[in-house]
């Protein structure tokens, strides 16, 4: 996104070729930027500046992409041109007024479906203006969009934060040259300025290595060494949590890539303990839980979530489809209204339903490390949205996981 938006060329390296980027990249294209590959991981964005979009000839259909479509719902909301934004039937029915209202009240003009939903269609305005907005909920899609709109609007927009979120596209705003301020927890940009091109070292997502991270946890005997791994402190969540419970993690090799802390993780095999995790990492770890859940069913007594309501609007409702899909593995978990309660015991072999949601999918692989039987996961093809290669890696660290789609 910004790399289109940049004076110049910015070549990329460590591109995850997965659905949600690839849909990205696709949508831009059709905005005019010229993109090359991506090739073998690498991606060269040829720029157009701030002002330099296009209209497109038709809707931008970001699949299942969520931070996709409210990221570009507050770049696009200040164009001088129409555009729509469109998603698969999961994204489709995701709440979007959480980006929708405070944009409006920037001036842009947006229509949802009924409900609040995509499709999004934005209308062409002469520009918008700065605004001092307060999250009623910590959301680092809800804060980055308001920065992308910030750049197109006259004056400064502030953000507040309720509690810490993932401060990506604040480092990577200021590392293409644009200036971002932070006093406590909100953050500010002035609209007018120009990004400057670069290239980006993209390190291996934390979200990905969470399942290995659980996974060599809960099985006997492992030890594993994952490279290159982000572990900005918006997102460690995981690691702080797991070690709460009792694992085993030691980081090493500690360094800065690109304006983010990089490090590798070595994890061994560990008796965990359940535990009751604090509210303060919950936004930490908002998209690892699925996994987290799986390490609390191999836990020795009772792990308890709170705080975590914003689960039950991702990609499926999580705090309800883990708990069903837990309990049809035999586990203890009781699903309350902003979290769950898992007793940890013994997995037994089962069929569960991930209702297209890719963390799901992959959580439930990990649980069969531990089950007495085989478990069948349904509907999972949306893997291939966030970890395209995650059955090839399960598979080369032991993991007997194999894929099939009908």
């Amino acid at each position: 996104m910004l790399g289109s938006l940049a004076d110049g060329t910015t070549r990329v390296d460590g591109f995850l070729q997965g659905e949600d980027s690839l849909a990205t990249l696709r949508a831009f294209r059709a905005m005019g930027v010229r993109i090359d590959g991506p090739d073998e991981g690498g991606v060269t964005i040829h720029g157009v500046g701030i002002d330099g979009l296009r209209a497109p000839s038709g809707p931008l259909d970001l699949g299942n992409s969520g931070t996709a479509m409210r990221l570009m719902c507050g770049l696009l909301a200040g164009q001088r041109f129409e555009a729509t934004l469109m998603g698969d039937s999961s994204l489709s029915k995701r709440p979007m007024r959480r980006v929708t209202d405070p944009l409006a009240q920037m001036g842009a003009q947006i229509d949802t479906n009924h409900g609040g939903t995509a499709p999004l269609h934005l209308r062409p305005v002469d520009g918008l203006h700065g605004i001092d907005y307060a999250m009623p909920v910590a959301s680092a899609q809800v804060k980055s969009c308001l920065l992308l709109a910030g750049l197109y609007a006259d004056g400064e927009t502030c953000i507040g934060e309720p509690a810490p979120t993932r401060d990506h596209t604040e480092r990577m705003l200021q590392g293409f040259g644009y200036a971002v301020t932070r006093t406590g927890d909100r953050v500010c940009v002035r609209g007018g300025g120009r990004l400057q091109a670069r290239d980006v070292d993209v390190p291996a997502d934390i979200s990905s290595a969470a399942f290995f991270l659980v996974g060599a946890s809960i099985a006997a005997g492992s030890d594993l060494l994952l490279e290159h791994v982000g572990i900005n402190p918006t997102r460690d969540g995981i690691i702080n949590i797991l070690r709460l419970m009792g694992a085993d993690i030691e980081v090493t090799n500690r360094r800065e890539v690109g304006g983010e802390p990089v490090a590798d993780l070595r994890v061994r095999a560990a008796p965990l303990k359940g535990v009751h995790i604090p509210e303060d990492q919950v936004p930490l770890a908002i998209d690892e839980f699925p996994v987290l859940f799986v390490a609390a069913a191999c836990a020795d007594g009772e792990t308890v979530l709170t705080g975590a309501e914003e689960l039950r609007v991702k990609e499926s409702d999580r705090i309800q489809v883990m708990a069903d899909g837990l309990q049809a593995l035999g586990v203890d978990a009781r699903p309350t209204p902003d979290g769950m309660i898992v007793r940890g015991g013994p997995i037994r072999g089962g069929r569960v339903d991930s209702h297209g949601d890719h963390r799901i999918a992959m959580a439930f692989t990990m649980a069969a490390l531990r089950a007495d039987g085989e478990i069948v996961i349904d509907d999972c093809a949306n893997v291939n949205t966030s970890f395209p290669r995650f059955v090839e890696l399960a598979s080369g660290v032991g993991s007997r996981v194999s894929a099939r789609y009908d």
